[in-house]
């Protein structure tokens, strides 16, 4: 079974915690109910041990959904009211209503890389394995989001997206908004070809540079920078932005990685719910 020690206090705000033996990392800049996920606490087997919370890989139906009964038992969130994204590497958003729960292994009608919502007792999740997950939470307006933010995500600045989107649908002030940028692929070892370099000399042509160094042929991205950034020019303040210094790729045994297993491996997870009209 995974273990993973977590006195170990990360960057910032962010920390471990335990739930018998489930393991996941929150920040204390969020006070509405969440969790990045780790690989730990869960019954999957092989490739998937043990916390796998992705329904399109290989593994065993009802391994997975013990994974999710004991994940959502620890957050004390309601299993029956998740509301999951199709997610596509885009910049798509939806508000999500309590029209949107389903039932696990069920078809998903659309397609969004962002969620969000006003509603109480209404669990929002994406899904990563490398890619960088963002949560934001108004906890004024009482509104939350989840962002999936890949490398096409992120140089359509989704995350930025999703703020403006949670001030035009629920009335948030950005400076209000809280955000907390997870565990994902890191400066250190994303190394990527003239594409996603060119792409983030398009949405920043001014400080591209701070984000993307050359290495030989190839380029080294920091794509927890750039989200940063585009949630900055959403009008976040810098103060209210928390992100974890980990990196899946290095972590591979605490988190997946898509690059470091070649795609063979499963998901964790970002979750966040409102608890009241205001969390």
């Amino acid at each position: 079974a995974l273990d993973f020690k977590c006195e170990k206090v990360y960057l910032l705000a962010f920390i471990g915690k335990r739930s018998g033996d489930v393991v996941y990392m929150a920040s204390s800049n969020i006070t509405a109910v969440h969790a990045f996920t780790t690989r730990a606490g869960g019954v999957s087997q092989g490739i998937y041990s043990s916390l796998n919370l992705g329904e399109m890989v290989a593994d065993d139906h009802e391994n997975i959904r013990e994974n999710y009964r004991r994940i959502c038992a620890a957050l004390d969130i309601p299993m029956e009211k998740l509301v999951f994204s199709h997610q596509v590497h885009r910049d798509d958003i939806r508000t999500a209503h309590f029209g949107d729960t389903r039932e696990l292994f069920s078809p998903i009608t659309y397609e969004a890389d962002g969620l969000i919502t006003d509603e109480a007792q209404l669990p929002l999740i994406i899904y990563m394995a490398d890619c960088i997950p963002v949560l934001l939470h108004d906890p004024v307006r009482g509104a939350v989001g989840a962002v999936h933010c890949g490398w096409r995500g992120t140089v359509l600045g989704i995350a930025g997206k999703c703020v403006l989107e949670m001030r035009d649908k629920f009335g948030c002030k950005p400076k209000n908004i809280r955000a907390a940028i997870g565990p994902g692929i890191g400066l250190c070892c994303y190394e990527t070809g003239q594409d996603v370099a060119d792409a983030v000399y398009n949405l920043i042509p001014d400080k591209a540079s701070n984000y993307v160094l050359p290495k030989g042929g190839k380029y080294m991205v920091d794509l927890k920078g750039i989200n940063r950034l585009v949630l900055e020019k959403a009008g976040v303040l810098s103060d209210n932005i928390d992100v974890s210094d980990e990196c899946t790729m290095c972590l591979h045994e605490k988190y997946w990685s898509h690059r470091y297993t070649n795609g063979k491996r499963g998901l964790t997870a970002a979750i966040i719910m409102l608890k009241g009209t205001k969390a």
